[in-house]
């Protein structure tokens, strides 16, 4: 079996065990950007509250989070942990869309998608993870999400070694598969799923819809 049917194959695996995961949760794509910069080390839970806070505010609007002080951000965002870094984050983001694009985030993502990453990448605070997930749920580009739970799961199952950084495993799954934004969006999301329900710090291998899989690995892997 070669890599792509390989991949394919744990993704419809995924699929049949735990359905569509419906992500990323957000009204709009500025909303899903805002979620995705606030979900940097802290629980959805958290990150949903905040979100709460900012559209009660009613200055949830790019306009109105770049007006206000930071002061005020970092308090209407403390749900979401690390708020004083995190305003600050979001301010670096507001900034680059309004001296880019002059706050306009349907402008935005007219850019190509290499182009619009390396800018995106240049903002202090926004990594590979939370640029990407900007790309795929709110722009609708495709590229492949990896997190931590990619790594534990497909190291475990020998696909990949544990050295291996973001953007080798990236290149793994996106010369790997069809380039279709929502099989991408759907396999990060159904890898999250079983990472937080069975991939965890001692695993649940029994149950694992992928079990099957455990000892083969496969030779096209990275290693």
């Amino acid at each position: 079996m070669g890599r792509r049917e390989h991949l394919l194959k744990i993704y419809h695996s995924l699929f049949e065990r735990f359905g569509s995961q419906h992500w990323w949760p957000g009204d709009t794509p500025f909303e899903v950007i805002i979620g995705a910069i606030l979900t940097q080390n802290t629980s959805w839970k958290n990150v949903e509250r905040a979100i709460h806070s900012l559209k009660a505010s009613g200055l949830f609007t790019p306009q109105g989070l770049y007006e206000i002080p930071i002061d005020t951000l970092a308090h209407l965002i403390r749900s979401s942990g690390y708020f004083n870094i995190k305003a600050r984050r979001l301010k670096n983001f507001l900034s680059f869309l309004f001296k880019e694009y002059d706050g306009d985030i349907d402008v935005m993502f007219k850019e190509g998608g290499l182009v619009l990453r390396d800018k995106l990448l240049k903002i202090n605070g926004l990594g590979p993870e939370t640029v990407d997930s900007i790309l795929l749920y709110a722009g609708g580009y495709p590229v492949f999400v990896i997190d931590a739970y990619t790594k534990r799961i497909f190291s475990r199952h020998s696909h990949i070694s544990t050295d291996t950084d973001y953007h080798q495993i990236q290149t793994l799954f996106m010369k790997s598969l069809p380039k279709d934004p929502h099989l991408y969006n759907e396999y990060h999301a159904l890898i999250v799923r079983v990472g937080k329900d069975l991939c965890k710090k001692r695993p649940l291998c029994s149950i694992c819809p992928i079990e099957y899989d455990l000892h083969k690995g496969f030779k096209h892997g990275i290693k």
